[in-house]
């Protein structure tokens, strides 16, 4: 790609999403966008329509269940073509924490007494509790520490960790709590060193831009469609050699079924199929900013991702420096917007998070209060997870009159 970056066309994404022209959301604005985001349109459609026209069950020789499983696999096969992988690579299930879990299954059965599985401690829970369950197998958890008072996670402690017994390291490619947005294909590089694979929870990047997972490293990736615009599903990617090296967890008779091995409950098949309505959407904003409609899907991924990315990042310095700026806040990471996520947690002392997040809630802010499922973190924080804390998230399609709008009220009511 050549040339400067567009600037995104606001009013041109925002038409697309229903929720902006729903009555009953009138003045409303949504900064819990890393707990769920609006859907767009072309989900919605997609979804209506699967449900008038194919709601059958698929892969039979009539016309309506054969639509719907050329729907089904067109979804997994565009997707998997915007993330830089094979179809037969990305596997849909209910959630990304059951997706998860299967996985723990198949390394309980993998991995041997005494091998070792590092974890972190800034990880959503499902990216936690699924490997340090395994200790009841013999398996070794080894914990990689966040930093007390900022929350980050330092690369560089890994390398104490990594040992010849090692078999995996879990970690984020952004935390939910912290927005730190880590080099992944540097840390799988060292991971791969040891002989290990790398497990990588990408739930809270994903909203803002899909990776190249063809050169992130990533061995496993999880990630939730219901937070990138879509239907409430879980995306997995798994590499086709351990696909192949791990033991099969679905029926029997599926066992050389690549996509079938590791799903075992089996997603909604109108929810797959309304995946096509995430990606119908990402390749409407790719060619509307860009003038190269026939660009391959890997490149037309990259620059939706930098263009959401640029958004995101002009709009963040104005909620950072707020509250950066207010000695009675605790910000919950970096102050500096770059290589930092639009998730943004905070503590008010001698404030209840929930009472303020009820109080913005009147003011038609809608913000999320918690511990997120990240309890260790906000643990190790030092701040009560029963508690836990304000988080302020947006996305690409945020306004920067909502964002105005918040922090005009945090002034308020601070």
């Amino acid at each position: 790609m050549t040339g400067a970056m567009p600037e995104l066309d606001l009013h041109f994404v925002r038409s697309q999403f229903p929720a902006f022209r729903e009555p009953t959301l009138e003045g409303f604005a949504h900064f819990e966008n890393a707990g769920g985001s609006y859907a767009c349109g072309q989900v919605i459609e997609h979804l209506d329509r699967y449900y008038r026209e194919t709601k059958v069950q698929p892969y039979y020789a009539f016309a309506p269940s054969r639509r719907a499983g050329e729907l089904m696999d067109a979804a997994r096969q565009r997707m998997a073509a915007w993330l830089g992988v094979d179809g037969d690579e990305l596997h849909f299930g209910p959630s990304t924490s059951q997706n998860s879990y299967v996985i723990a299954q198949a390394l309980r059965e993998y991995l041997q007494a005494g091998d070792e599985i590092i974890v972190t401690n800034q990880d959503h829970e499902a990216n936690v509790g699924v490997w340090r369950w395994l200790e009841a197998a013999g398996v070794v958890i080894r914990e990689w520490p966040v930093d007390g008072d900022s929350g980050a996670l330092d690369p560089g402690r890994l390398d104490g960790l990594l040992g010849e017994r090692t078999r995996a390291v879990a970690f984020t490619h952004c935390s939910n709590v912290v927005g730190s947005m880590h080099p992944v294909a540097d840390i799988a590089e060292r991971i791969h060193a040891a002989g290990a694979i790398a497990i990588v929870d990408g739930v809270s990047y994903c909203p803002h831009g899909l990776p190249d997972l063809g050169t992130l490293g990533a061995d496993i990736y999880f990630f939730s469609l219901y937070k990138v615009y879509g239907p409430h599903l879980g995306a997995m990617y798994l590499s086709r050699s351990l696909n192949e090296a791990l033991p099969n967890q679905g029926h029997f008779f599926n066992a050389g079924k690549p996509t079938a091995r590791f799903t075992p409950a089996g997603p909604d098949h109108a929810q797959v199929a309304a995946v096509n309505g995430v990606m119908d959407y990402l390749e409407l904003v790719h060619d509307h900013h860009f003038d190269e409609p026939e660009a391959p899907p890997r490149h037309k991924a990259r620059r939706v991702h930098d263009l959401f990315q640029a958004r995101e990042r002009h709009l963040l310095p104005a909620l950072l420096e707020f509250l950066a700026g207010r000695d009675d806040v605790r910000l919950i990471g970096r102050a500096d917007p770059a290589d930092r996520a639009p998730t943004v947690s905070f503590t008010v002392a001698g404030q209840d998070a929930g009472a303020l997040a009820a109080r913005l809630g009147e003011r038609k802010l809608g913000v999320g209060c918690g511990n997120f499922y990240a309890w260790r973190l906000v643990e190790a924080l030092g701040i009560a997870p029963e508690e836990g804390v304000l988080r302020a998230s947006f996305v690409h399609y945020t306004s920067e009159d909502e964002v105005g709008r918040l922090v005009e009220a945090l002034q308020q009511l601070l």
